[in-house]
């Protein structure tokens, strides 16, 4: 009896970021679930926003695929799995469809999913025909599916567009110029779907509507392909954490958490207490360890530094000496001050020496591993914050392709910082030894920094 799940899969790329695929992506998937179609949407690589937008639009959970950062392994089964519960896959692609090591392109050639890439025809028209042919033929062993153009100007324009096109590279979808629909953005990347309550603009729902409504009848809305997908039985992890209760911070100023660390810490036997450091003014009863994951803390700074109860507990916490794991807005929140991007300085927690300071340009992105005496784990860097002030580094993350040092690692006592967002099944035994105190190498606690006013920062 084969252990084989097949479903329908297509993977949304683009020529480069900021051609509308997420938007194409969850119009596609918001279609299908009108038509009473179980959606399992995939993001490529490190991301925490769009997954939020294509949740919404599919009504299920979306998870993250990277080849680099949770392996083949782990896109393999999580692939699998959606394949014997759903009537369609859809994965949206990260970046240019070829750029990076790995690549979209890469991850679509290794579970043979055709691929569907969007272009911004705006200011050109048979350069589009050009463009895609160059997408469909780079690397002849990836299945092309076709070209979605989008931001189109007229009937001639598509007419343009499509008379251009060789026989075999299929127009899929036509999509106007609406710039209306496009998803709100920020430093870091799409609004989260609860903050876009703007009135004077159409409501997440309104264009996700919309923009399904675009879709219909063009071939994009068509199942595409069926594609075999095989099992790959990765191992249950070991009950490190039975017994232990870790607090998770999460609320509007800390939402960046995979459901896979959430998966897995549970699956090793921790029980998971949830808490906001911007409304509660205590911490769960009874905890083993913190885990201040990453997010927006700079939109919430006033707020956050208000809360003297809630910064006082945590103190309290890592006088004990109990593990935490501060992950980049978690460890700006950890530190002395943060100024927000209005140039607005405000007291933190208290808990690290260290400030904060939010840059309008610059900033950090990319894969990088923390190689902790635990065990190297892997994850990425997003920010558009500096630090200063701070410890001396522990270590610094490994960059997946390059030799430069990235990322500082700080410790101090079982307190581990940095600005990695890490992904626990990268290393499940080393993440387990962080959060149950049982950390390599760890020197003795120290006592907690003490708040500075903000004219210490520079």
């Amino acid at each position: 009896m084969s252990t084989t799940a097949y479903c329908p899969a297509l993977f949304l790329s683009a020529m480069a970021s900021g051609q509308g695929k997420t938007t194409v992506t969850a119009a596609l998937a918001r279609h299908h679930r009108r038509q009473g179609r179980r959606v399992t949407v995939f993001k490529t690589g490190p991301d925490y926003l769009d997954p939020q937008i294509l949740a919404l639009a599919s009504d299920q959970p979306v998870e993250p695929l990277d080849l680099w950062m949770a392996g083949e392994a782990f896109c393999r089964e999580q692939l699998y799995r959606a394949a014997q519960v759903s009537d369609l896959i859809l994965v949206e692609g990260a970046m240019g469809l070829h750029d990076g090591t790995p690549s979209s392109a890469d991850l679509a050639i290794a579970f043979d999913i055709p691929v569907a890439c969007v272009i911004n025809a705006r200011g050109m028209a048979q350069t589009v025909a050009a463009i895609g042919l160059g997408l469909a033929r780079y690397r002849p062993e990836m299945q092309f599916h076709g070209l979605v153009a989008n931001a189109l100007g007229s009937e001639r324009h598509r007419q343009l567009i499509e008379d251009s096109l060789p026989d075999d590279v299929r127009l899929l979808a036509a999509l106007p110029r609406e710039e209306h629909l496009a998803l709100p953005s920020r430093h870091l990347g799409l609004v989260q779907p609860g903050e876009q309550d703007d009135p004077d603009n159409l409501s997440l729902e309104a264009r996700l509507e919309a923009a399904a409504n675009l879709l219909e009848g063009q071939a994009l809305t068509e199942l595409p392909p069926t594609v075999a997908f095989e099992p790959q039985n990765i191992d249950t992890p070991p009950p490190a954490l039975a017994g232990k209760r870790i607090g998770i911070a999460r609320d509007a100023a800390f939402s960046f958490i995979y459901a896979a660390n959430v998966r897995l810490l549970e699956a090793m036997g921790a029980e998971l207490c949830w808490f906001s450091p911007l409304a509660d003014t205590s911490l769960p009863e009874g905890l083993d360890a913190l885990w201040l994951p990453g997010g927006y803390p700079e939109l919430h700074a006033a707020a956050l530094g208000a809360n003297h109860g809630m910064c006082q507990a945590i103190r309290h916490f890592d006088a004990r000496g109990l593990p935490i794991l501060a992950e980049c807005g978690g460890m700006l929140y950890l530190q002395q001050t943060l100024t927000d991007q209005h140039g607005t300085c405000h007291p933190m927690a208290g808990v690290l020496p260290g400030h904060g300071e939010m840059r309008t340009k610059r900033g950090c992105q990319g894969m990088q591993s923390a190689p902790l005496p635990e065990g190297e784990i892997r994850g990425h860097a997003h920010h558009h914050s500096r630090s200063h002030d701070t410890l001396t580094p522990m270590a610094h993350g490994r960059r997946a392709s390059h030799p430069a040092p990235g990322e500082a690692i700080f410790r101090r006592g079982r307190l581990n910082a940095s600005y990695l967002h890490l992904f626990f099944p990268s290393n499940p035994e080393a993440v387990a030894a962080l959060l149950d105190g049982t950390m390599d190498g760890s020197p003795t606690p120290g006592a907690s920094a003490h708040a500075k006013s903000c004219s210490h920062v520079e």
